[in-house]
């Protein structure tokens, strides 16, 4: 396993991956602090961002042929990584899987185009059905992945299909059916899948009462969420029939606060950094809301974030 790689070693493998992937943007001891949202998280072994399609498939099929485990991020908005950091091999999807065309009313777009950028685009083209996404701040891939959504709409609402990547590097479209997609969940969350592309299906609107829609959603987020301070987004899921800020309000924990983390006062739904927070921190402050919301209201809360790597 990568874990027992020491740096001599590490050094030793990401000269092999240069070979295998002439060109590739490669960083041995990333430190993940810096490419996630929560500014959390402690270095990754080896840390790739491929620049087109085929650097990818070399790349995953480096990894099966060298037994490197891998880990998949996009833009680090959904995601709080251990202070032990990640071990093997960690791909990042963004810039350079990142193209889009638009036809009619589908738009067919690359994994690593930030969802921002996307529904701007749909908006442009008086295309409606996107404008929930506008202040999702990940990429179109890891939007799939967990069914991202916001103000009524979801990911789900507008796929058509999806290209992903197999373990082997082959290629395989999956439909919306094929994607068991469910409140904030889909099938690519079980892991070995790499998502390449989706095709999404649009309807027509005006450009006008879209980005005003838009606008008014920014508008909103501003209110009610932190956007001042590195957070992940919403910590927990919403459970059926209940909200989880008014439950953490109730239960007497907003602004509570362990190490650098805290219970954002502006939206208990939230837990933010405050400066130097460890992500030891957040999961104790998680479990501390989760034991008393449990305590309190009988609910068992379950994280909307991913936790990936070793404490």
């Amino acid at each position: 396993m990568a874990g027992t790689y020491s740096r001599e070693r590490r050094g030793e493998l990401a000269e092999q991956l240069r070979e295998k992937v002439p060109g590739l943007e490669l960083i041995v001891d990333a430190p993940m602090s810096e490419l996630t949202s929560f500014r959390i998280g402690g270095p990754a072994d080896l840390l790739a961002t491929p620049g087109d399609e085929d650097s990818l498939r070399r790349l995953v099929r480096w990894a099966g042929e060298a037994a490197v485990p891998v880990t998949v991020i996009g833009r680090g908005t959904n995601l709080l990584v251990r202070d032990g950091g990640i071990r093997g091999l960690v791909i990042r999807i963004g810039a350079g899987l990142d193209g889009v065309e638009v036809s009619d009313l589908t738009i067919s777009a690359g994994a690593g185009l930030p969802l921002a950028i996307l529904s701007r685009l749909a908006a442009e083209k008086g295309l409606a059905g996107l404008a929930f996404a506008g202040g999702i701040p990940g990429s179109l891939g890891g939007a799939l992945v967990m069914n991202a959504g916001a103000y009524d709409g979801e990911m789900k609402d507008v796929v058509e299909r999806v290209e992903v990547m197999r373990p082997d590097g082959g290629r395989t479209w999956l439909s919306r059916e094929d994607l068991g997609f469910g409140y904030r969940r889909s099938v690519l969350q079980e892991g070995g899948l790499i998502v390449i592309r989706a095709e999404l299906a649009l309807r027509p609107g005006e450009r006008a009462a879209i980005e005003a829609r838009m606008a008014e959603f920014d508008r909103l987020r501003g209110e009610k969420q932190p956007m001042e301070l590195p957070s992940a987004g919403s910590v927990f899921r919403r459970p059926e029939g209940r909200y989880v800020g008014p439950m953490i309000i109730e239960a007497g924990l907003r602004g509570a606060r362990i190490g650098g983390a805290q219970v954002s006062e502006k939206h208990a739904g939230f837990i933010v950094n405050r400066g130097g927070a460890t992500a030891a921190d957040v999961l104790e402050l998680m479990e501390l809301v989760r034991t008393t919301v449990k305590a309190k209201f009988g609910v068992d809360l379950v994280p909307e974030i991913r936790v990936v790597g070793e404490g």
